[in-house]
């Protein structure tokens, strides 16, 4: 899953592609170096990041969803928590939707059951503002795991099939760098509770605490989480580096699939 934000504030790549034609160019090379999806994003879910009204975030994504599915013959996501956002999308030519917030907000699930599209529901301790100030668990693998599957209860209770539905550990959304260490080290574990799993790990603050590096850095450290997350089983990898990711599936599968 290549990554596509359409904003000014995203924590690696803010800015550079809330241009149309620039939004489109980047889309087509990714698809270009591999991507299998294409996860497009308006509002920015850093720690301490800015609130973008639902008008505002239709306004950046749903022309790009429009440019890329007239050009491309990939499946587009939209990153979104928003219902209304999600129904746009969704009408521009999105199929998928990735929400950092399990469809908690306001409509969400209806709006996504509606919309009998894959949904993938995410963990987040507090919100994109507050969610790194001082996280807490009883124990990060079994609380993650649980409130998942509490999402998914409520996902299926309103018509959303068990077939639509992926799960993601939500890595650095109110999390220490022991908890997402946990996280990835305890993959398997959600795995195994027989839902695709998507993981978000690219460039992210837990490689640059781990290797010292600064978020333009981190691809090497990026690419390791990678294949350790592919180790544990993920089924959907939302990367930066699509040329690079792609050139580790290829020999992680070689490898695999070696007698």
């Amino acid at each position: 899953m290549g990554i596509l934000n359409v904003t000014p504030d995203s924590f690696s790549d803010g800015g550079q592609f809330d241009r149309l034609d620039d939004a489109l160019r980047h889309a087509e090379r990714m698809v270009a170096e591999g991507a299998a999806i294409l996860d497009v994003g308006g509002e920015s879910t850093r720690p301490g990041a800015s609130e973008v009204s639902e008008s505002e975030e239709i306004e950046r994504v749903v022309p790009v969803i429009e440019a890329i599915a007239s050009r491309v013959d990939v499946p587009i996501s939209i990153d979104t928590s928003k219902a209304g956002v999600m129904r746009a999308a969704v009408d521009a030519g999105a199929c998928m939707i990735n929400d950092v917030n399990a469809l908690r907000g306001e409509g969400a699930l209806e709006v996504a059951a509606s919309l009998d599209v894959p949904v993938c529901l995410m963990h987040m301790q507090g919100g994109p503002r507050t969610m790194q100030q001082n996280p807490s668990y009883s124990e990060v693998v079994s609380d993650v795991t649980g409130f998942l599957l509490q999402r998914v209860a409520a996902a299926e209770a309103v018509g959303i099939s068990r077939d639509n539905i992926l799960l993601d550990p939500g890595f650095g959304f109110g999390k220490t760098l022991q908890h997402n260490l946990s996280l990835l080290r305890a993959l398997p574990s959600l795995v195994g509770q027989g839902y695709p799993v998507l993981v978000g790990i690219s460039r992210k603050s837990m490689l640059g605490m781990i290797t010292g590096r600064d978020v333009d850095q981190r691809l090497a450290g990026s690419l390791a989480a990678a294949l350790i997350a592919l180790q544990g089983g993920a089924a959907i990898l939302r990367v930066h580096d699509v040329a690079e990711t792609v050139d580790v599936l290829r020999v992680w599968q070689a490898v695999s699939s070696a007698n």
